[in-house]
């Protein structure tokens, strides 16, 4: 017989620091409680756009751990002032390189839920949707839910 974790699935959340992201992180965390399934935050991490100064340079390879080591900071930052430093179920913490769409739609191949704030830290305050959010719901294979900023 499976662990009960494995068999109750994988709660994927896309975390990215923002109070919509965290609100999103609490609801997957007793959504979790209910079901006995683990939680998964998730971020992602990328190259800036336009890296050098004149024109586009290759990264050198410390500039990418200090973007990848930057990441996972503000990830462990925002999910311990989401959840504090003991939360009542397992949350692991993802960091990958990539768009934010492509990283979380890719965490959540298998997982049983996948759950994303409608606006990240780059959205405009008149969207209902963010472009991550939405791209997530129309190409995630799993369910998604979209977490609305002040509807906890």
């Amino acid at each position: 017989m499976g662990d009960q974790r494995e068999d109750a699935g994988r709660i994927v959340v896309g975390v990215d620091g923002s109070d919509s992201s965290k609100q999103a992180l609490r609801w997957a965390v007793r959504q979790a409680e209910l079901t006995g399934a683990a939680v998964e935050a998730v971020t992602a991490w990328d190259i800036p756009q336009f890296h050098g100064s004149l024109a586009w340079l290759p990264p050198s390879s410390s500039d990418e751990g200090a973007l990848e080591a930057r990441a996972r900071q503000e990830l462990e930052d925002a999910v311990e002032e989401a959840m504090g430093s003991r939360p009542p179920v397992e949350v692991r913490t993802v960091v990958r390189h990539g768009t934010p769409a492509s990283v979380l739609l890719n965490a959540a191949r298998e997982a049983s839920l996948l759950v994303v704030g409608s606006r990240g830290l780059g959205g405009f305050a008149g969207l209902l949707l963010g472009s991550v959010a939405q791209h997530c719901v129309q190409h995630a294979a799993c369910p998604v839910v979209v977490f609305r900023e002040g509807t906890e």
